[in-house]
């Protein structure tokens, strides 16, 4: 039960790390701490399980994959310092609140710490503990040897003060969350951290108490899968905790990515009509969707301004009377504004492909009281779904019954 539970541990931590991967990319320093912990953490735990260590054990130095693990953790716990630390960002109080200012330095310090640390570990690593043999178990195999448990206290140096400081700053942070969904999300984050605490000292103890007190190998067995399990709880509860306040993003992200989608027909014709329009030549709808270049949200907001643009465009090759054609086609619609916008956009990208440019423009859409980038794409939107049902038949009679109005 305990390997499933560790498998099951490792590959949410993985997902989490390959979901929140862009930030390494699109986000800030902030961001880019806290994906640096869930990876850290992701490595630690997937060479934590019992086909990687198989993998690992492969290497001729014995017990490496427990130094491997111990190095990836350490990494990660410096990222999740510089997470707490960065989340207050920059403030213009002339005092810096003492738990701000503490966090701050620990941050810093950590840095070099962990340089320090990580040069130790590998030091006693490969001379106090005693490694005859490949363990089944490090902790447990090892225990009662002082070297050992010395290895473990300074690993542990680092998770204690972690695990102390990000549950003061979590559960603190929580009192004052401004939604539901971060103070839920922060409070869950908080309570890992005190499990983590909890954990980090019971394993201290436990090691030391073995040096002192020898206990037989079943008993040590017993009181190390008991922690192990409780930090693999522990992790899953971090896990959950962080996903929370995300949720709204990703909500956010799904609805942008649906609107990407149903703009694309309308997008593409445009941006194709009218190369260099687009900062990029336009590629099919799939292609669109999956490529990383830009995040999404800025993705439609220059969607956005490129059909704003395409359209100003063809003013130049509509007719006089397209709009009156367009608004009589769209009288049948049950939603006949955007349906008669779409109308003129079809039939005067026909027209241009057709004709050259007039010296004059002719009249302008009708102007929309938007207020940002999301209410615009809304009704470019509705724009769009029409559009995409209009046929070149149906194009080619609008077209011509503008003409007719004219003449």
């Amino acid at each position: 039960m305990l390997d499933s539970f560790r498998y099951l541990t490792a590959g949410v931590m993985t997902l989490i790390a390959i979901w929140r991967f862009p930030a390494v990319r699109y986000g800030d320093a902030h961001r880019r701490a806290l994906w640096g912990g869930y990876a850290g953490f992701a490595v630690a735990l997937v060479l934590y399980t019992p086909a990687a260590m198989d993998a690992v054990d492969s290497i001729p130095v014995v017990d490496l994959s427990a130094l491997l693990r111990h190095f990836a953790s350490t990494a990660a716990i410096i990222a999740a310092l510089t997470y707490v630390a960065t989340s207050y960002g920059k403030t213009s109080e002339p005092v810096v609140p003492r738990h701000v200012a503490v966090s701050r330095w620990i941050a810093r310090a950590s840095y070099r710490a962990g340089a320090v640390g990580v040069t130790l570990l590998t030091i006693l690593f490969f001379t106090v503990v005693d490694r005859p043999r490949q363990s089944d178990d490090f902790l447990t195999d090892h225990a009662g040897e002082w070297g050992a448990a010395a290895y473990m206290t300074v690993f542990y140096f680092f998770p204690l003060v972690t695990t102390a400081v990000c549950g003061y700053q979590w559960s603190r942070g929580a009192r004052t969350a401004e939604t539901a969904s971060m103070r839920i999300g922060l409070r869950l984050m908080g309570i890992s951290m005190w499990m983590g605490l909890v954990h980090t000292m019971a394993r201290i103890a436990i090691l030391w108490v073995a040096v002192i007190y020898p206990v037989s190998h079943s008993t040590m067995a017993t009181l190390i899968d008991f922690t192990a399990m409780w930090m693999n709880l522990l992790f899953l509860i971090v896990a959950v905790g962080a996903s929370i306040p995300t949720t709204s993003a990703a909500t956010a992200r799904w609805k942008t990515m649906k609107t990407l989608y149903f703009l694309h027909p309308l997008w593409f014709d445009l941006a194709k009509a009218f190369p260099g329009t687009s900062l990029y030549p336009p590629k099919s709808r799939l292609s669109e969707l999956v490529h990383m270049r830009v995040p999404s949200d800025v993705r439609l907001d220059r969607w956005t301004q490129d059909i704003a643009d395409a359209c100003e465009k063809l003013r130049y090759y509509a007719p006089e009377a397209l709009l009156w054609a367009a608004q009589d086609a769209a009288e049948s619609h049950a939603d006949p504004e955007p349906a008669a916008e779409a109308y003129w956009i079809a039939a005067a990208i026909r027209a241009a492909s057709k004709t050259k440019a007039q010296p004059f423009a002719t009249g302008a859409l009708e102007a929309k009281p938007f207020v940002d980038t999301n209410s615009e794409a809304a009704w470019l939107r509705r724009v769009s779904k029409v559009y995409a049902r209009i046929t070149p038949t149906r194009t080619e009679e609008v077209l011509q019954e503008s003409v007719e109005m004219a003449t």
